[in-house]
């Protein structure tokens, strides 16, 4: 796997912490109108510097999870939109036009962002520790 630099080093780190920050803020309703974006801007950086680490070699295993792995930063990063938007209701207009549209609004966008968290850190949190273990079994494979 390719290495990040100092710098980008530095701007991942940044950005997993401010993303816990914003959304450790915002599900314990402090400044949500500030966390929300912390949290998109966490999540950002966070998936920017992740897609900077590029894998190279060749195993099928470590590919198919970094792609998983990309699936995951897409859901950090939607995560953020859904918080944003269940603080600001920037689309709540379009879909209040009729009880069926609020109702729908309320079941796309009301506290769903949680689910999007849950499920993009897990499948974050499983595959940064099968690409460790790949990669430590490509490494070891030479060496007997």
């Amino acid at each position: 796997m390719r290495q990040l630099n100092k710098l980008e080093s530095t701007v991942y780190l940044l950005g997993g912490i401010v993303m816990v920050a914003g959304a450790g803020l915002y599900a314990f309703f402090l400044i949500q109108s500030v966390a929300c974006w912390l949290m998109l801007a966490g999540a950002a950086g966070f998936v920017l510097m992740q897609s900077r680490q590029r894998y190279l070699g060749t195993r099928l295993a470590v590919r198919r999870l970094r792609r998983i792995m990309t699936l995951a930063g897409w859901g950090f990063i939607l995560s953020g939109l859904f918080m944003v938007e269940d603080c600001y209701h920037f689309l709540r207009p379009a879909f209040t036009g009729s009880l069926d549209g609020y109702s729908s609004y309320v079941s796309i966008f009301h506290h769903n962002w949680v689910i999007l968290l849950l499920i993009s850190a897990v499948l974050e949190m499983y595959t940064t520790h099968r690409i460790s273990y790949e990669l430590k079994k490509e490494g070891g494979e030479g060496s007997d």
